[in-house]
């Protein structure tokens, strides 16, 4: 099957090649195909939802209305038993199933270069209808981005795109599930390019767009122009009650720290402290959610029908109060669990309950000045969506989308941003990237950080130093300073031990009264000990911060932890060379990646001035003889990367070769160097 399945994908490169197609058209062509796959998947999970509701509360209208009047045996065992089916599921077949998903796909775009398993499409689409069909408190639009990035990294992978474009396609496949979800093309791709790819300046963002209408198109043709929820028309009482807005914001944003924490403390608590197996831990959620059915089944499933009574001003406000922190505790205890669903409805739901109960207590008392609940019920749904996930663009366009009344965006945007800002004071990270911290994964650093925590001390550490003995006299210290080529010194004792730092500046206090002190004071007198060495494994990274903390240019690196034998110093020179060669290289390899995927004859990437890299046919002269016998890199100036050889179905790239590799008819040569030495090779004939 895997063996086919390669040999489809190598077919279908070959006819992309044969067409000569641009690579942006490509990309397009991509980007329909994966609209059209997560439009249909987003019509395929509502519809095994609904299945499983059907088959676990018997329909009697509304699924809320369904649990009301469901028999009190179902209330009780319908959670337990879809908690009992979806724990293997995701234990034995997918892992990265559990949870809402969305932290899964951004941890792919960042360290797998956007590659994501095929079958967690599958396994998050039947873990997450059943979850959601027996009650568990989560959303079906988190599942859906994850599906959708799935389908979109699952083309990427059939047509052998490089990691920058794959990234793109698991956009395309996130901007796909929200449309489909929400029928909110706008709020699709904005969600794509700020919460998936975190990046407003990506490179192709027509593609991502595409995706959003493509699945929206597909939604609207089967399913109809259906709105996700009931909005009534929205009327703003006048400008005085943006005050009211204002601290609606504020309520959100405490809304949304409360979630964030409440969530991730109970993920916390399974994962560490609870010693039971991984696969049973969802259990316990469905007892959970089994006994909130008899006493508040609003909080069950996705939650729209409560969200609808509540844009509609139907509920008490007291009540919707109650209902706020029912949801965090039952979403949280879902998730937290191993259930598999998404936050992005739970969200929804606390934002609407959150507008009804503060819009009937306001409403109440200044009935003049404000408008009706449901029109805060709506603003807060906004509100709590950009406290949870930082994005308030897509939250402000999402409830916009909902209601096409530009009348609503003032009120909106001070909610929204008021509510983002909040919630960031209070808690540094997202709902989605916290988990990524918690995994090591800080994205906040950004991205020259991260690049940096990559490069390690041991490989660009100078072992060549200069360094005082703690006995040297000021005379000796000066004079080592002026013929030194650095700033910074160790100081060492006799057995080679560091003691402390000089630079500079610490002796330009001293120099005035250079004549008297020189027998005088030594280095142990002066050596600054206020410093840190840093050994072999630290990063790059962690260098710059300590000379940032000691404002050095340089510092000592010792073996290992501990250790006070310094062996090289580390410049802050030679880290930024460092940086600036890994960002070369990466860039490189991409696009080289890239101009091959979507390959011409003879492809050509320059990366220096006067220097590329290219694919040329081998020269018949070469055939049959070894590399060690043609001597190419003296003849020629080039040296040889590697070797695309030709098989049955496609090239094979083989490794560097060795100098006894033998160069066969048909081989492609990838090489490098000076571009007239290349030029010179091509005409070998």
């Amino acid at each position: 099957m895997v063996e086919a399945f390669k040999i489809v994908s190598q077919k279908a490169v070959r006819l992309v090649d044969r067409a000569k197609l641009t690579e942006h058209t490509f990309m397009i062509i991509i980007a329909i195909i994966i609209g059209v796959l997560a439009g249909f998947s987003a019509i395929g999970i509502r519809a095994s939802i609904e299945f499983i509701s059907e088959l676990s509360f018997p329909n009697t209208g509304s699924f809320l209305q369904s649990v009301i009047d469901a028999p009190w045996y179902l209330k009780a065992f319908a959670p337990i038993i879809g908690a009992l089916i979806v724990g293997p599921i995701i234990y034995f077949f997918a892992p990265e199933a559990k949870g809402h998903g969305v932290p899964e796909v951004m941890q792919a775009i960042l360290q797998k270069g956007g590659r994501i398993r095929a079958r967690v499409a599958l396994i998050k689409a039947m873990a997450s209808a059943i979850t959601i069909g027996t009650g568990g408190s989560v959303g079906r639009e988190g599942p859906i981005v994850q599906i959708g990035s799935s389908i979109g990294s699952s083309v990427g992978q059939f047509f052998r795109m490089p990691s920058n474009r794959m990234k793109t396609l698991v956009g395309c496949g996130a901007a796909a599930g929200i449309a489909a979800a929400f029928n909110a093309p706008i709020a699709g791709a904005l969600f794509s390019v700020e919460i998936i790819l975190m990046d407003f300046a990506v490179a192709q963002f027509s593609p991502i767009v595409i995706s959003s209408v493509m699945a929206t198109v597909i939604s609207h043709h089967f399913e109809g122009d259906f709105a996700a929820f009931e909005v009534p028309k929205y009327t703003l009482a006048g400008p005085q009650e943006l005050v009211f807005y204002f601290i609606l914001g504020i309520l959100s944003g405490l809304t949304a720290f409360l979630f964030i924490k409440t969530l991730y403390y109970s993920e916390e608590i399974f994962d560490n402290r609870l010693k039971i197996p991984e696969y049973l831990k969802p259990v316990i959620g469905g007892i959970g959610i089994a006994i909130m059915a008899f006493s508040a089944p609003e909080v069950m499933g996705v939650g729209y029908d409560t969200i609808n009574i509540a844009l509609h001003g139907k509920l008490i406000w007291y009540f919707a109060f109650l209902l706020i922190f029912l949801k965090v505790f039952a979403t949280s205890l879902t998730l937290g669990s191993g259930g598999s669903g998404g936050i992005f409805a739970p969200s929804l739901f606390m934002g609407a309950a959150l507008g009804a109960a503060f819009g009937g207590l306001i409403h109440g008392l200044f009935p003049s000045i404000t408008t009706t609940p449901g029109a805060y019920a709506l603003v807060a749904m906004g509100g709590l969506v950009a406290g949870t996930t930082r994005a308030p663009i897509t939250a402000i366009i999402i409830v916009f989308e909902l209601t096409n009344d530009y009348r609503i965006i003032l009120p909106l945007m001070i909610t929204c941003i008021i509510s983002t800002i909040l919630s960031s004071k209070l808690s540094r990270e997202s709902i989605y990237t916290l988990k990524l911290l918690l995994r090591g994964i800080n994205l906040k650093e950004g991205t020259e950080i991260n690049l940096m925590n990559s490069i390690f001390v041991k490989d660009i550490f100078d072992k060549e130093f200069d360094k005082i003995d703690a006995s040297d006299n000021f005379s000796k210290i000066v004079n080592k300073i002026i013929s030194g080529k650095n700033a910074e010194f160790p100081v060492v004792d006799d057995r080679g031990l560091i003691t402390g730092m000089i630079s500079i500046n610490s002796i330009k206090n001293y120099l005035f009264e250079k004549e008297s002190l020189q027998n005088l004071l030594i280095a142990a007198d002066i050596a600054d000990t206020n410093f840190e060495c840093l050994h072999l494994d630290d990063t790059c990274g962690s260098a710059l911060e300590k000379m940032t903390k000691y404002k050095a240019d340089g510092l000592p690196v010792v073996a290992e932890k501990g250790s006070k034998k310094v062996i090289g110093m580390i410049w802050e020179r030679d880290i930024r060379v460092a940086y600036q060669k890994e960002i070369e290289r990466r860039e490189l390899s991409e696009n080289l990646a890239s101009r091959i995927v979507m390959k011409d004859d003879g492809v050509q990437v320059n990366f220096y001035e006067g220097y590329s890299i290219n694919e040329i046919h081998a020269p018949k002269s070469f055939f049959h003889k070894s590399i060690r016998e043609l001597n190419i890199r003296a003849r020629f100036g080039v040296d040889v990367l590697s070797i695309k050889r030709k098989t049955k179905y496609d090239y094979k790239v083989l490794p560097i070769p060795n100098p006894d590799f033998r160069i066969e008819p048909d081989d492609i040569l990838i090489i490098a160097g000076e571009i007239k030495n290349i030029n010179l090779l091509k005409n070998i004939e």
